[in-house]
């Protein structure tokens, strides 16, 4: 009931103060032809195929970086330029994973970013549940000392992806939890949703004082098979587990950066981004190959208009963000003094759009307003109790100047299905939601890249 009465004051409030923007023609038009829009998925097929996989650190990424320096330059972007950075690299070897004793069989396993190594020759030890990380967390330090720890856990889909933030934790920080406990290797139910013999990868960190030990990631078939396997024995289950990851030292990763000249240069900037890299077990095609390809074919849009933005829109495809975050962190670097407005990143799939969010000051209200008007025909909406936090690319910059964000939420509900699996490939994009994003990210460029507002966000306390 609080619930209700919480939904129906936000909508009186809303009825009280209606919006008074309006539908803006020239907005209108941009917004109806980009619902025909080809490129995004031209980029997406173009990197997918040419390229494929492409982690952090690697040959492939590097080749990567060529091939967008070349769709950049043709599409007539400008100040299009790689800007490189180093970082440590990390790639997956031998992965194997089966149950000995008491019922024999093979299991679907994948590495975990950071994990360790069993050597050649693997580990063979008695695995021991814990439902939750929570419960692997409350035992003794030592205690799992020569075992295999395996954690499960019960994330579900969700339009907004918010379980990956409850449930993640699982990957992140459960092999650092159970080094400490003593265990020798750790598996995990993989963080996704999909029921399909696909193990989700994604990053593990291990901290300072933490050996490494080896990690991975069931497909949530084969972790269901475990736990009942370990449920319905009356003796230990036994795994043989062979992972021979490597750290390769210090790689070159880089950003890839492209602009949009605006027509007055002392209005700061829009940073606009995706993700280059991508995990080496699909081809990126959701994660972020789609990204790249909507806030570039809505920035070609806005540049090919006939009007220059008073802004500058510059794009940032950045590199190594599967891996850590080093492309975000390395821009906000070397772009510490660079004035910027407001900050943008797809990066959550191919699906449409469906809720715009915001974290804009009082000055920008008429501005928020006109994107708000202007997207409800793609069937948008906006709950003004949700405030903007950014992608994971931009963040570092958006902390280090305090800026303005735009968030265009896609649908999520089934992107854990794909994402970090092998499934992550081309087949998995709906052409009419990606020409949806399009036309929501075209929509927003061309309102905010044409506004001279002050974007300035009020100091943190």
């Amino acid at each position: 009931m609080k619930s209700l009465l919480k939904i129906f004051a936000i909508a009186s409030t809303m009825i009280a103060s209606p919006s008074v923007a309006q539908l803006d023609p020239d907005v209108v038009q941009l917004q109806n032809d980009a619902l025909t829009d080809e490129l995004a998925f031209e980029i997406t097929e173009g990197l997918t195929t040419e390229i494929g996989p492409r982690q952090g650190g690697t040959e492939a990424e590097a080749r990567a970086r060529t091939w967008s320096v070349k769709k950049l330059t043709d599409l007539g972007f400008a100040n299009v330029r790689i800007e490189k950075f180093m970082m440590p690299t990390w790639v997956r070897g031998t992965e194997t994973a089966v149950i000995t004793t008491p019922f024999p069989q093979k299991l679907t396993i994948t590495a975990l970013g950071n994990s360790g190594s069993t050597g050649a020759d693997g580990l063979e030890a008695e695995v021991v549940f814990f439902p939750t990380l929570g419960a692997l967390a409350a035992v003794p330090d030592g205690s799992l000392k020569g075992k295999i720890a395996f954690v499960s856990h019960q994330m579900k889909r969700s339009q907004d992806g918010s379980s990956y933030g409850a449930f993640g934790r699982v990957r992140f920080f459960g092999p650092n939890i159970a080094a400490q406990k003593g265990a020798s290797a750790m598996v995990i139910r993989s963080v996704g949703t999909a029921y399909r013999r696909t193990p989700h990868t994604g990053n593990t960190n291990f901290s300072a004082r933490v050996t490494p030990i080896p990690a991975a990631a069931l497909s949530i078939p084969d972790s269901e098979n475990l736990r009942r396997m370990i449920e319905r024995s009356n003796e230990p289950v036994r795994m043989k587990l062979v992972l021979t990851p490597q750290d390769i030292g210090q790689q070159e990763s880089g950003n890839v950066i492209a602009e949009v000249p605006g027509s007055d240069p002392s209005l700061p900037m829009i940073l606009i981004a995706c993700h280059l890299d991508s995990w080496d077990l699909g081809t990126g095609a959701i994660d972020d190959g789609a990204g790249c390809g909507i806030i570039t074919s809505a920035a070609h849009r806005i540049m090919n208009s006939g009007t220059k933005p008073k802004r500058t829109i510059r794009l940032l495809w950045a590199g190594a963000e599967e891996v850590g975050i080093w492309g975000g962190k390395d821009y906000a670097v070397v772009h510490k003094d660079a004035p910027h407005a407001i900050a943008m990143e797809s990066d959550f799939g191919a699906d449409r759009v469906w809720r715009v969010e915001f974290n804009f000051p009082e000055a920008a209200k008429a501005t928020q307003d006109k994107v708000i008007t202007n997207l409800a025909p793609l069937g948008i909406g906006h709950n003004p109790s949700i405030t903007a936090g950014g992608g994971a690319d931009v963040r570092p910059i958006i902390g280090a100047q305090n800026l303005a964000i735009v968030d265009l939420q896609q649908d999520g509900t089934r992107y854990f299905d794909l994402h970090h699996t092998p499934d992550d490939t081309l087949d998995k994009i709906d052409p009419e939601q990606l020409r949806q994003n399009v036309a929501a990210w075209t929509t927003t460029l061309s309102i905010i890249a044409n506004s001279d507002v002050d974007f300035t966000m009020p100091a943190k306390e």
